[in-house]
């Protein structure tokens, strides 16, 4: 468990449409280099949803019009603060979905889901998410998570 009391609160939403999901691939910072939904860090005095629409326009060039929660997870680790991961679908977005400084954009057929290049409890979740299913729960990592 963190040795820190301080909790990060964070968003992630996906979009799924045609038997494919809409994933990013992280350039930078924490998660480089994995496949995963659109999000981030919820500010100080920001809403978990006006946070989810900042982070997607910044992320994917997609402002989302309408949105549903899926789920919220909690996440510790040895060394950094936890985080709790609210999760969400867009289900309504504006704009062209564009590949930005922060991710690269593709839709994944539901059967090819690249999970080896996820983080290890997404496969977990997402069978969840994609059936529409509200899901909780809490995983514990180490440094190679």
């Amino acid at each position: 468990m963190s040795k820190s009391k301080e909790k990060k609160l964070m968003t992630e939403a996906l979009a799924v449409k045609d038997g494919k999901v809409l994933l990013g691939r992280k350039k930078r910072s924490f998660g480089k280099g994995k496949w995963l939904g659109f999000g981030g860090k919820i500010e100080k005095g920001e809403s978990l949803e006006n946070g989810l629409e900042k982070e997607c326009k910044e992320e994917c060039r997609v402002r989302v019009k309408q949105f549903e929660k899926r789920g919220v997870l909690t996440f510790h680790y040895i060394d950094d603060p936890e985080m709790e991961v609210h999760y969400y679908e867009m289900l309504e977005y504006d704009g062209v979905l564009c590949e930005s400084k922060e991710m690269e954009v593709k839709w994944f057929d539901l059967s090819k889901i690249p999970y080896n290049k996820m983080f290890p409890n997404d496969r977990y979740w997402l069978p969840m998410f994609l059936k529409k299913e509200f899901f909780e729960g809490e995983f514990w990592f180490d440094k190679d998570y």
